[in-house]
């Protein structure tokens, strides 16, 4: 999957238009950022890619080419 697949999927999380996002969009600045969200993400890494992501990982991400970048 590429990372703009990638982007789709977030952007689809979180209902928001397409192409919303970008590697560069800091998470703060994404409208509804919030614990719904946090929850969707976490989610959306397992369902999607098995992986396992806690609130201390999502912590630590700043930008969406952190998510995409734990994705893998």
């Amino acid at each position: 999957m590429t990372n703009e697949e990638k982007i789709r999927l977030i952007e689809d999380a979180f209902e928001l238009k397409e192409n919303s996002l970008n590697q560069e969009t800091p998470l703060d600045d994404i409208p509804g950022y919030g614990s719904m969200a946090k929850l969707t993400l976490i989610v959306l890494c397992d369902d999607e890619f098995g992986k396992k992501l806690t609130g201390e990982q999502i912590k630590a991400f700043k930008t969406i080419k952190d998510v995409i970048d734990f994705m893998g």
